[in-house]
């Protein structure tokens, strides 16, 4: 990205998973909001074994992913050559991201006010739009911020060093090794095999959503979507 590394480095938002209403993948602490109760009497195991049996809920099959890496990467295509305005902003990835629930969520955690996404940088917002628009928001995730739009990830065990289609790829221009210096983010379209990716990245170039080959040695890491097979 030729754009300055204080324009690439997203504005701050997050993805934090006690706070990522909608999503599939989060975690959470059980809460004591009942008052002990007293021990039951001790029962024989296999009684105990039929009884916690017939009280257990069955457990749904997790729904199948329906979208392909392919399909996600049709519609991330589709917005090559949107471009911000003069003051850096007024894309429809920041009008969405304004209006989402997000949005909120990360005011309220970070401070700022909701207006101020209107001319953040939108690397994460183009992403998370793309996510949305194809209904996989639950596994792409939404953030406006990437240093915690990648620990999302880490912390879901969707964390590697492999570039495969449809992975979200985190840059660190520095190429330091901590997450917190990541600068940018964008989507894999495949890797080149000659130590490049080729990737579809929004707020690049001057401002666009442009088609880019990158070297692996810029990637700080990729998160993984979970696709249809």
């Amino acid at each position: 990205m030729t754009a300055t590394t204080a324009r690439t480095r997203t504005f701050t938002a997050a993805l934090g998973l006690a706070l990522a209403a909608g999503t599939a993948l989060t975690t959470g602490t059980a809460h004591a909001d009942t008052a002990p109760q007293a021990p039951a009497p001790a029962q024989a195991p296999a009684q105990a074994a039929v009884k916690a049996a017939a009280a257990a809920p069955a457990q749904p099959r997790a729904a199948k992913p329906q979208v392909t890496a392919d399909d996600l990467l049709k519609v991330a295509r589709t917005q090559v050559g949107v471009e911000e305005n003069s003051d850096g902003g007024g894309t429809k990835f920041h009008k969405w991201y304004m209006k989402s629930q997000r949005a909120q969520e990360t005011v309220e955690r970070d401070g700022g006010s909701v207006k101020a996404y209107s001319d953040a940088p939108w690397c994460a917002m183009f992403v998370s739009w793309v996510g949305e628009q194809t209904g996989m928001r639950p596994t792409v995730g939404w953030d406006a911020y990437t240093v915690t739009y990648a620990e999302w990830f880490e912390a879901n065990g969707k964390w590697g060093k492999k570039a495969t289609p449809g992975a979200v790829v985190f840059f660190d221009w520095e190429q330091g090794d901590d997450l917190s210096g990541i600068d940018h983010v964008g989507l894999v379209k495949k890797d080149n095999g000659d130590g490049t990716i080729s990737t579809v990245e929004g707020n690049t170039g001057n401002g666009k959503v442009e088609e880019r080959v990158r070297p692996k040695s810029q990637v700080a890491g990729y998160g993984y979507p979970q696709y249809a097979s």
